[in-house]
């Protein structure tokens, strides 16, 4: 037997439901959204028409760890203290264990955003120690903790940044603006412990990566985390950017007007000069990315 068609009175109600409700819809969007909520069967005209998206929403700014100050430094100092109790209890002497400790500051130094509170963090524990009057040592011996400080940090490189890493995953979207051949050459400016030149692996798997760091420890770590890199030594402002086709940086921003400007006196046209976070004031830039904690990515053309 053939199904029967409803009558149409039947039908009439959710006709006349679904016009008012588009005409209360072009009037103001809430009341189409609370009629839709009361009407199952009722889909919005936009909801009819318009396609669904494709691209995902961007993701919301990871927070960055941040410890506040003076907690950072409590913390290293408290850890070379351990260190230093630890290994003189163990027969090691008060010498290595000193020089043991001092070297656990300077490697917290990293947590410093400034060059006060890195030398703070370097310096404290040998200092205390030297204040505790708990040790008879050398006049001589206590500038050793000192020198470990100007190998990591020479002098003549307190004029750029500190060590800032760079976000494993805050160089993604790079070649998706910049294409790049198999292996073109790609500069670290002042690559430190190596966090950047990861980052560049990821972006660009196929380049040829290189690395500049002026402090010598901190070339050497970053040799040995990453091989495949070739890291040097040497000073980012007098070393040449001629062979590179992107020059990337995470500096000052008082220092990027300078590296824009030594990257188009020696750079080929077509380069690109990269730099997280800090822009060159008053130059426009090409592209302008957004690394996943929310920190901007300044691409200039050169």
């Amino acid at each position: 037997m053939a199904r029967q068609r409803p009558p149409a009175s039947r039908r009439a109600p959710r006709s006349a439901a679904r016009e008012a409700v588009e005409r209360a819809a072009a009037r103001t969007p809430a009341r189409a959204t609370a009629a839709t909520a009361s009407n199952p069967d009722f889909s919005p005209p936009e909801a009819l028409s318009a396609p669904a998206a494709t691209s995902p929403l961007p993701a919301a700014p990871r927070a960055r760890l941040s410890l506040p100050w003076p907690l950072p430094a409590l913390l290293v100092w408290a850890a070379a203290w351990a260190v230093f109790i630890t290994l003189a209890r163990a027969g090691w002497g008060v010498a290595l264990a000193l020089l043991a400790g001092a070297g656990l500051g300077v490697l917290g130094s990293v947590l410093g955003h400034s060059w006060w509170r890195r030398f703070m963090l370097a310096l404290g524990f040998p200092l205390s120690l030297l204040a505790s009057g708990l040790v008879s040592l050398p006049a001589w011996l206590w500038l050793l903790p000192l020198g470990f400080v100007l190998l990591v940090y020479p002098i003549n490189a307190w004029r750029d940044a500190p060590i800032f890493p760079t976000p494993l995953a805050a160089l993604g979207g790079l070649s998706k603006v910049i294409a790049l051949p198999a292996g073109a050459r790609v500069l670290d400016a002042g690559c430190g412990l190596g966090a950047g030149l990861r980052a560049l692996r990821l972006a660009w798997p196929e380049a040829e990566l290189h690395g500049l760091e002026w402090s010598w420890p901190l070339r050497w770590a970053c040799a040995l985390r990453c091989p495949w890199a070739r890291v040097h030594r040497g000073d980012i402002w007098r070393a040449s950017w001629a062979d590179y086709q992107v020059v990337y940086l995470f500096q000052r921003p008082e220092s990027m007007a300078r590296a824009l400007a030594k990257a188009q006196a020696e750079m080929v046209p077509g380069s690109w000069l990269v730099s997280l976070e800090f822009e060159v004031a008053g130059q426009a830039c090409q592209h302008r990315l957004q690394a996943p904690d929310g920190r901007p990515v300044w691409v200039y053309a050169l």
